[in-house]
């Protein structure tokens, strides 16, 4: 224990020489590889003075134990780890799951002791063999999206279980104790659903929460990926989809404030406009945004590709959710900027959270050709802010047009033709219907959005269905 107790005190001295009275969580994709040049991003590519934690994503598991996830892991977990030969103090972790991992393979090993020793055994001695200081558990989520109820008590089970085995075999070894650390749901439903909250604060290190992705293309609706507050429309269950709740909520359940980690996003969420004269928040949206050049997902930008688009467009800001977005012809992106960090870290640090988390490190400008800002200019100035005194939320400055409140007539879109169009889609639905949203009678997943008896239809994301009760995507 007396060693335990040491490292943890070196680990404090550790940050405080770097400059840092908080964590700085930074998320590394293995994919990022993939993209075309200049966005291509490697561990040659990394800052290591940047971050305080980085964390490489993803691993995947196999017949219960963890695995690489791409065909070249086992190099490039080589050449992260490399980094802190030139930063001794930054310290890796290995995260393992993530969206596209799914439940099932997690389900299946939490289910008994046997399987989940078989799977501590196995991160243990991975994390060793490529000199990482710790593992993140990133499984979305328990209790959701396929997996089981009784996953909810299992994954608190497997924190313990992590933390006596990273005990042990560092007193055996005689080696600094491996961290246990998880990124978890800002969503209050999915929380609730998978989280004893109070029990896996007591054994986490730290907790990343994932306060991003609260709207994006599955909405019907236009609204900023990572909100600070929530906004004066939000009704239902939306005034939860927000920093300040989800942040909130995880302290006021258990978990200490200095152990949950704020997560700040690199990346805008965008949406197409049926009506490019309505750019506001909740306008009506007709499903995600074009593609990023370099990133090359529907409703996804990365900060360098959103400042090549900001120039143009028209720019606004929220006074009540301290955020940012912009329009051009039928294209919304809510996005960060310096005024939205500064907003996010007071309200961090008047709440004394432990610090920020960063996805991802490979969606800033890390080279500095796109914004003209230099290299890595989020980054820089979240971790610049969060070792600064200042602690001040700007305001937006002039007052931005007031919103549409009668939405002019919608042009229509071109019509479906016989070759696209599906077999459960009636473009005739919204003839003599009110103007609004609609659930396809036959399959749940598709809805119509009706203006002016014109019938426009829509889909949610994959797995999603609409609800009237909120209008919006969600899972069944």
């Amino acid at each position: 224990m007396d060693k335990i107790l040491l490292w943890a005190g070196l680990a404090l001295l550790l940050q405080a020489q770097l400059g840092f009275s908080y964590k700085l969580v930074c998320y590394f994709t293995n994919w990022s590889q993939y993209r075309p040049e200049p966005a291509k991003y490697k561990p040659n590519n990394v800052d290591p003075h940047l971050c305080t934690h980085g964390v490489y994503a993803f691993a995947t598991m196999s017949g219960h134990k963890i695995a690489p996830y791409e065909w070249n892991d086992d190099v490039l977990y080589v050449e992260y780890n490399n980094l802190k030969k030139v930063n001794p103090q930054m310290l890796t972790l290995l995260a393992v799951g993530g969206w596209n991992f799914g439940t099932q393979k997690f389900t299946e090993m939490v289910a008994s002791a046997g399987n989940r020793k078989i799977f501590i055994d196995s991160v243990i001695e991975h994390l060793r063999r490529y000199n990482f200081d710790g593992i993140d558990l990133d499984f979305e989520y328990p209790g959701s999206r396929g997996s089981p109820p009784e996953d909810k008590r299992r994954f608190t089970i497997l924190c313990e279980e992590l933390l006596a085995a990273f005990e042990k075999e560092g007193r055996d070894k005689n080696l600094p104790r491996l961290l246990v650390t998880a990124a978890v749901s800002a969503g209050k439903g999915t929380i609730d659903a998978g989280y004893e909250i109070a029990e896996v604060g007591k054994v986490l290190d730290f907790i990343s929460v994932m306060t991003y992705d609260f709207h994006g293309g599955w909405d019907t609706f236009t609204g900023h990926n990572s909100p600070l507050h929530a906004g004066p429309e939000d009704k239902w269950d939306f005034v939860y989809f927000n920093c300040e709740y989800a942040m909130k909520y995880w302290r006021d359940n258990g978990v200490p404030a200095e152990k949950l980690i704020m997560g700040f996003p690199t990346y805008g969420r965008t949406f197409r406009l049926p009506n490019p004269a309505d750019c506001r928040i909740g306008a009506p949206a007709g499903g995600a945004g074009s593609a990023g050049t370099y990133t090359r997902e529907a409703g996804f930008w990365a900060h360098y590709e959103i400042c090549t688009f900001l120039p143009s467009a028209t720019k606004r800001c929220s006074e009540e959710q301290k955020i940012s977005y912009a329009c051009k012809g039928n294209e919304w992106v809510g996005y960060e900027d310096e005024r939205s960090y500064k907003c996010k870290v007071k309200f961090l640090k008047e709440n004394n959270f432990g610090g920020a988390m960063v996805w991802a490190i490979d969606l800033d400008d890390f080279g500095g050709s796109f914004c003209g800002q230099g290299k890595y200019p989020l980054i820089t100035m979240l971790k610049n802010l969060l070792a600064g005194s200042e602690s001040s939320c700007p305001s937006c400055g002039p007052t931005p047009p007031p919103p549409i409140t009668t939405p002019p007539p919608i042009t229509p879109s071109p019509p479906i033709t016989t070759t696209t169009q599906s077999a459960d889609v009636d473009m005739n639905f919204c003839a003599g219907k009110a103007n609004g949203f609609y659930v396809n009678p036959t399959n749940a997943n598709k809805f119509y959005q009706c203006a002016n008896n014109i019938t426009y239809p829509m889909s949610c994301a994959a797995g999603l269905v609409f609800k009237p009760s909120c209008n919006c995507c969600d899972f069944p």
